[in-house]
């Protein structure tokens, strides 16, 4: 039956390319772009920052912004974004539309086997700055259902058709250059989805807070680990075990602190919370953004959330309980993880509760602001509150002005 079922799907695939192949030959639509972020997943990150600046210029036409999204996910993005122009991926109107934009603006990687209109330009603006070895860099890549070697050169193969790729900051810059063999422009403009952060005032973080916490007055601490290419079992199922203890992890602050913790959206079926659904939220689906904004500590590992918490200047625990396995084993690092980040390190349970007295007691660790100030000034260099703003600039004028570019690769 199985068999059946993928020959099937190979029969629809086959027709869908052909659709697809066929569009490409006419001429690209002028003005019209589609969004796309993690394969059609939600709206969120830099594609929906980027979206909300074309939106709003009054010489951008609704009609001319598209954002594709999974099927399955389609009533429910529609329910809470009634005001933008969805697509069902792989429908007729989306191969119609993806294959006339002249903008593509995505944050994850395409399939090769869905081609490209030669007058579409593809901007490519990526979702972290890279702590963990990515693209060709990956020694072994542990993804079910592909080998190394297939990974790497279909990496380098998709950054091959890539015009533009966002840079958050000059570390990246050079990473991904060799990382994704990317031969294209640059954009040095830090991360649109970033911008939000900047513009938030003191009132609407605390309209935030009472909307996912019930009041304005809780201490809010963040966990918000990485996801482990481990964590796969085969494909379709995966696996996870909160690394502390919730009962020990109440008995160490106070009673006004809320811990929300934000799962890969693969796993976040598997967190066990009972006993304690007062004081703990599970939050894999909202805007990350506004997590940074009320948390008073961020709680992470080696995900790439502590370079975007870092533009608020806030504390960050880091809790590495399995450091040597990821380090050595599963991915490998970038940069010096153990004496560059802005924040205790911490590897067993025991550490993990004391420091975390210590932040509820004073509120910080002053030891370690010149270490924040350096990984600011590294990490965060080409933020401004701006980038959204310049990439609609971007594609508005790319064709009357190429300063635009100029000024956006400074």
């Amino acid at each position: 039956m199985q068999k059946l079922i993928n020959f099937i799907k190979i029969i629809i695939r086959g027709g869908l390319i052909v659709l697809n192949d066929g569009f490409i030959c006419l001429p690209v639509k002028k003005g019209t772009v589609i969004f796309e972020s993690f394969n059609g997943k939600d709206i969120s990150d830099n594609p929906a920052a980027i979206y909300r600046a074309l939106a709003s210029r009054p010489e951008v036409k609704a009609t001319q912004l598209y954002f594709g999204v999974k099927p399955r996910v389609f009533a429910k993005v529609h329910q809470e974004f009634p005001e933008v122009q969805l697509l069902k991926r792989f429908s007729l109107k989306w191969i119609w539309v993806i294959a006339r934009a002249e903008f593509w603006v995505f944050n994850s990687r395409m399939p090769l086997w869905w081609h490209k209109n030669r007058g579409t330009t593809y901007i490519q603006t990526w979702h972290g700055t890279p702590l963990k070895k990515l693209g060709i860099d990956i020694e072994d890549v542990n993804i079910p259902g592909t080998t190394t070697a297939k990974y790497k050169q279909q990496f380098a193969a998709e950054a091959g058709r890539w015009q533009y790729l966002i840079a958050p900051n000059q570390y990246s810059k050079e990473i991904f250059a060799r990382a994704f063999a990317f031969q294209g422009q640059f954009l040095e403009v830090g991360y649109p989805r970033n911008d939000y952060l900047y513009h938030t005032s003191s009132n609407e973080v605390s309209q935030i807070k009472k909307r996912l916490i019930g009041n304005t007055t809780t201490k809010v601490i963040v966990y918000a680990p990485t996801w482990r290419d481990d964590q796969a079992i085969k494909t379709g199922q995966y696996q996870f075990e909160l690394p502390f203890n919730l009962k020990a992890f109440f008995e160490t602050v106070s009673s006004d602190y809320h811990l929300i913790i934000r799962p890969h959206y693969l796993v976040k079926d598997l967190i066990d919370i009972t006993g304690f659904e007062d004081r703990v939220s599970i939050e894999a689906d909202i805007d990350i953004s506004e997590l940074y904004l009320i948390a008073d500590l961020l709680i992470t590992d080696y995900s790439s959330v502590m370079f975007d918490f870092a533009n608020l200047k806030k504390p960050m625990l880091f809790y590495a309980y399995d450091l040597a396995h990821y380090r050595d084993q599963l991915r490998g690092f970038y940069f010096d993880y153990q004496t560059e980040i802005p924040g205790p390190l911490v590897t067993e349970q025991s550490a993990f509760y004391e420091s975390l007295r210590q932040f509820a007691e004073q509120g910080r660790f002053p030891e370690y602001e010149q270490k924040y100030a350096a990984f600011y000034d590294k990490f965060c260099s080409f933020e401004n509150g701006e980038a959204s703003e310049k990439l609609a600039d971007l594609i508005l004028g790319r064709n009357q002005n190429e300063s635009v570019i100029n000024r956006i690769t400074r």
